[in-house]
């Protein structure tokens, strides 16, 4: 059984925080009605979804994969690097304690979004971002080390996170944009490469064997599905206004309980 933790969307979203991305008008209300349709994507991958009551005192709060890492042992809560993010974690860190017995969390001066950290397999790859720090990496390197996890920081450039520039989208295949992350560091990956006309794609959130994917890039879309890879399509056009992609909406892990 998989779970899918998500935040409703808040009221303040227009007001979130932006590195890469023109500010424009969000319409909250078409916001809100694709993240319900996003979550029935996550229902129709088999997931159970937990929907949390949005933070309007939170802009970003929907985001909510940057505030907890979830491993199959433990759980660990962040600490955003951006400091208007903090005061998410510890609603997520409490609803997360019914599953994971183990908790532990990122300390200052250390600063982790969850959306520089991709593990595959026993490897967590963690971007060198400007929310993501090397005391953070450290910490978390010491955090796993007992379940046998290697840590690695990858460099990457011109977008807000890791995520933002590869994911796993299938058994030991990777989504990337060659542009924005150091293709080397996932040489032992069968490699997509987005279309360069949607720098942007390389965010798919893969459940079990399908990838929920953003509607807005057809072109890469193609070559996954050519790839042989299973789409679940969503328009999250608004939810992407604020630098959100597929991957940020939700945690996703498995049910320790169920296995």
């Amino acid at each position: 059984m998989w779970i899918a933790l998500t935040r409703d969307v808040s009221s303040t979203l227009g007001n979130c925080e932006l590195s890469y991305v023109d500010r424009t008008p969000i319409d909250i209300e078409r916001a809100e009605h694709q993240h319900a349709a996003y979550r029935g994507a996550l229902e129709a991958c088999g997931c159970r979804v937990i929907a949390l009551p949005a933070e309007p005192d939170f802009p970003d709060a929907v985001f909510v994969e940057d505030v907890a890492l979830v491993f199959d042992e433990l759980a660990v809560s962040t600490r955003p690097g951006a400091e208007s993010r903090r005061g998410e974690v510890a609603s997520v860190a409490r609803e997360l304690a019914q599953f994971r017995a183990i908790q532990h969390s990122i300390d200052a001066p250390g600063t982790i979004d969850g959306g520089d950290v991709l593990r595959i397999g026993r490897t967590v790859y963690v971007g060198a971002s400007n929310r993501s720090n090397a005391s953070a990496v450290e910490q978390l390197r010491a955090l796993l080390r007992a379940n046998d996890y290697a840590v690695e920081r990858v460099p990457i450039r011109e977008c807000l996170h890791l995520k933002s520039a590869v994911t796993l989208v299938a058994d030991g295949v990777v989504l990337v944009n060659p542009e924005w992350v150091d293709v080397d560091a996932f040489a032992a990956f069968r490699r997509i490469e987005i279309d360069p006309d949607e720098p942007h794609a390389a965010n798919a959130l893969r459940v079990g064997d399908r990838a929920i994917y953003p509607s807005s890039f057809p072109r890469t879309a193609r070559r996954l599905e050519a790839a042989g890879i299973a789409l679940e399509m969503v328009d999250v056009s608004e939810l992407q206004k604020a630098e959100g992609a597929v991957t940020c909406c939700s945690i996703v892990f498995r049910d320790a309980a169920t296995g």
